[in-house]
């Protein structure tokens, strides 16, 4: 079992170094179980708004394609991932924390998860949207995307963002993952890759429209002008 962690600049905000260190950790994983967890008492406030908002379209095209088979390969993985979720996990934060097998979050009141790309004018590039919509309980799935808030942990619980909420959740994360990798290693990897791998098996068809048509209003001055709104709270 080895530790994946999270780390970066404003709150381990996704920039294209986190995304390209996790990419790159889970690679060298192979098939070996993962707690994916934060640094600092953060598991991931979100995309690195500040790169994001100064992308050009080719640029953004770059980016939104490397968040994308980084989501993927996380949520593919072949072995047992637990998150630790600590602190914030935060629109890609959330994300991330979502492909995983099972989510431990602390119990501190202050820490918000939740899927707000709704609130900024946002929509996910097409796996990512299927992996969500997949992941979240169907009960819950509205007013998480439309809402678009962030919730205590607590709250997170009861929409099924979150697994477990414990105030020791760094013990029960490592154990929850203990328990998973006593499991048959081949069994359990191909039996969640037959549950998962469908759901990330898209057209050439839904990437190029997502290129032709959402790519340009990431892009796009009110887009922007929200990412930048969020950096000066």
């Amino acid at each position: 079992m080895i530790d994946i962690v999270l780390e970066g600049a404003g709150r381990n905000a996704l920039s294209t170094v986190v995304l390209t260190r996790l990419k790159e950790a889970l690679a060298a994983a192979g098939d070996r179980p993962v707690l994916l967890r934060g640094a600092g008492g953060c598991f991931s406030a979100g995309l690195n708004l500040k790169e994001v908002a100064s992308l050009d379209q080719p640029a953004m095209e770059r980016f939104l394609s490397l968040l994308e088979e980084t989501v993927e390969a996380l949520y593919l993985h072949p072995a047992p991932v637990v998150a630790l979720v600590e602190g914030h996990a935060i629109a890609g934060g959330a994300v991330l924390a979502l492909c995983c097998d099972w989510r431990v979050s602390g119990s501190d009141e202050k820490a918000r998860l939740g899927l707000n790309e709704v609130a900024l004018g946002l929509q996910f590039p097409p796996k990512i949207w299927a992996i969500v919509n997949a992941r979240l309980p169907s009960t819950a799935r509205e007013r998480v995307l439309l809402g678009a808030g962030l919730h205590p942990p607590a709250e997170a619980l009861a929409l099924g963002l979150v697994d477990e909420v414990t105030a020791e959740p760094e013990a029960r994360a490592r154990a929850v993952l203990a328990t998973l990798a006593g499991h048959p290693r081949q069994a359990y990897g191909a039996t969640k890759g037959a549950m998962r791998a469908a759901t990330v098996a898209l057209s050439e068809e839904a990437k190029a429209a997502f290129v032709a048509e959402v790519v340009p209003r990431w892009v796009s001055d009110e887009v922007r002008a929200r990412m930048l709104a969020v950096l000066k709270r």
